[in-house]
């Protein structure tokens, strides 16, 4: 994949903070990451994630990381 091609990854972690009734600066405070880093990563802009933070992701929205990221199929 040419290094200037976007992924196709879809972050879903606005759905997520809505079902539990959270901000983002609450996650933030709770995973322990800037809310600057985090709304890069749920805007789609980060090019990659610990996973240290992962799992600090998934620990607090009570979640698999399967409920946060998703690769849509695209038709052939």
């Amino acid at each position: 994949m040419p290094p200037d091609e976007q992924h196709r990854v879809a972050v879903h972690i606005d759905r997520l903070l809505a079902e539990r009734g959270m901000t983002l600066t609450e996650l933030a405070g709770k995973v322990g990451i800037t809310l600057a880093n985090l709304s890069i990563l749920k805007n789609g802009r980060a090019r990659a994630i610990r996973f240290s933070t992962l799992t600090a992701l998934c620990e607090v929205l009570d979640c698999q990381p399967g409920d946060l990221f998703t690769v849509p199929t695209t038709p052939r």
